[in-house]
């Protein structure tokens, strides 16, 4: 079983996206814009430049988004009622990742060594999605 994080953003998946391709690397298995749907879904033509869908493979999850249209309803709002938890194989990777999300958001809880056996720490990225990055260090 793996879980797959979906965003939704207004008007900025495309930014996000290639935001999170420069820190974590890799392919976009797909990127539509509206423009690419058919006719019949009626997406004002000011609105077709936006994603309709993106995939990004990071590590063994997959993290996929799009952006919101009026016509399917209330904007997005930047995400403060989830996170995105990833997980590094290592302290180095954490730390070099880590920074990186951070940057032109804020950091919740620095990166440390925790109570419970992890190498942990929050932020929040300049999209407003909040991150939480955690090294198993029983697993190590």
């Amino acid at each position: 079983m793996s879980l797959s994080p979906y965003l939704y953003f207004d008007g900025h998946c495309r930014d996000a996206f290639e935001f999170y391709q420069s820190i974590f690397g890799g392919d976009f298995i797909v990127m539509q814009t509206f423009a690419d749907g058919p006719p019949e879904m009626g997406v004002p033509d000011g609105e077709k430049g936006k994603i309709m869908h993106v995939s990004l493979p990071v590590g063994d999850a997959v993290l996929m988004g799009s952006d919101t249209v009026s016509i399917f309803g209330e904007p997005a709002k930047p995400g403060n009622s989830f996170a995105i938890s990833y997980r590094p194989e290592t302290k180095a990777e954490a730390d070099a990742v880590f920074p990186k999300l951070a940057e032109g958001g804020g950091v919740a809880m620095e990166l440390q060594d925790t109570f419970w056996g992890s190498y942990f720490g929050m932020c929040k990225d300049k999209f407003g999605v909040h991150w939480m990055v955690n090294v198993d260090l029983n697993n190590s």
